[in-house]
């Protein structure tokens, strides 16, 4: 599968579904089906996994420690705002209600490709955070050092 990069314009209903970009729905339907997990980990977003994704996640997780402390904070957040949801015949995905309610994501949205898994956010204040956050030269050396570039 291609990856899922760059981003496309949606919107979401009054239902609480958003439509999943051609640019997008395409490759993920052909690779892996039409089942997500839907999630977020701060509440203020919305993380759409494609449901064999998430699983070898879920499995990397259920792998650790059960004692993990950090295991059960990231299970916690991710159940909590999270629901299995099945794209409709026009490309729609249902955000869970709480997770609807904690993001505020109403009308104009974004979806951003995130290599194997999309991100939806709320296009305005999206917008205004790329504003306001800058990118510094020590993230440009962190990413470097994480790829393993000069």
């Amino acid at each position: 599968m291609d990856r899922l990069r760059g981003s496309a314009d949606t919107t979401v209903d009054d239902k609480g579904r958003f439509k999943v970009p051609v640019i997008f729905r395409e490759p993920i339907e052909s690779t892996y089906g039409s089942e997500f997990f839907v999630t977020s980990l701060t509440g203020t977003d919305v993380l759409v996994y494609p449901m064999p994704i998430w699983s070898s996640f879920e499995e990397k997780l259920a792998a650790m420690p059960l004692v993990s402390r950090v295991r059960d904070k990231f299970l916690e957040r991710y159940n909590t705002f999270g629901q299995v949801a099945k794209m409709d015949g026009q490309g729609r995905v249902l955000i869970p209600a709480l997770l609807r309610e904690t993001a505020g994501i109403t009308g104009e949205a974004l979806v951003l490709g995130q290599t194997d898994h999309l991100k939806l956010v709320d296009k305005g204040r999206h917008l205004a955070q790329l504003k306001e956050t800058t990118v510094t030269d020590e993230d440009h050396q962190e990413l470097a050092r994480l790829l393993g570039l000069r």
